[in-house]
């Protein structure tokens, strides 16, 4: 068996960042705050004395059992340059919503910034996808998406 568990987001302040996605995309605290530490942690990580601070948040459309969004905070982070849609690895996450504009104002008002713009295209065979990336207070590349 193979089921997807959850999306991490290492932020420079895991309450701010999990905050903001409460507050914006409507995800859920699940108990408890997490405060990690110990040579199993470092050891699974590969990283000495790692001491992790975070929570977990259930994402939108999502049961008990269904994805997390993991935001964590370690006691030390390495400095990443600034994030592109197209740098190399995992980019972005996704939500869909019924009013892509109305997400943005909310992304904006909660810290968050414009990546891209409003856009519209039709997809063939799959519909109209009207879409705009834009990036979390720390950075962290978000897509919006409808559907039509």
């Amino acid at each position: 068996m193979i089921k997807y568990v959850h999306t991490n987001i290492i932020a420079v302040d895991w309450k701010k960042i999990a905050q903001f996605y409460i507050n914006v995309f409507d995800c859920k605290f699940v108990p408890p705050e997490r405060d990690i530490t110990g040579e199993w942690i470092s050891e699974g990580v590969g990283i000495a004395d790692a001491h992790l601070h975070g929570c977990h948040l259930r994402l939108p459309g999502s049961d008990i059992n269904g994805p997390t969004l993991e935001i964590y905070t370690y006691n030390s982070t390495t400095p990443e340059p600034f994030m592109t849609a197209n740098k190399k690895g995992l980019r972005h996450i996704a939500f869909l919503t019924d009013d892509v504009n109305s997400l943005v104002e909310k992304v904006l008002q909660n810290g968050g910034r414009e990546v891209g713009e409003i856009v519209s295209h039709e997809v063939e065979g799959v519909g109209i996808l009207t879409f705009t990336y834009v990036a979390d207070p720390e950075g962290n590349i978000i897509e919006i998406q409808k559907w039509d």
